[in-house]
């Protein structure tokens, strides 16, 4: 159950750095933690490129199998 507890926080430490890169990338300025004082456009700017680069890498893995 231990290692369960670590590999869960090892993928939202990874999936918060995907956020923040997905983020800098459409140029959003997120901080860590509590970020609601930024507008929905801008979040869906946010999730939507997080969206578009999942899609990439899955693509990516199909081209290679």
């Amino acid at each position: 159950m231990a290692s369960n507890k670590t590999s869960n926080s090892e993928n939202k430490n990874a999936l918060e750095k995907f956020k923040m890169q997905a983020a800098s990338e459409v140029g959003v300025d997120l901080k860590q933690g509590y970020n609601g004082d930024i507008t929905a456009k801008q979040a869906g700017s946010v999730g939507g490129q997080m969206v578009k680069k999942m899609i990439e890498s899955y693509e990516n893995d199909l081209k290679t199998k």
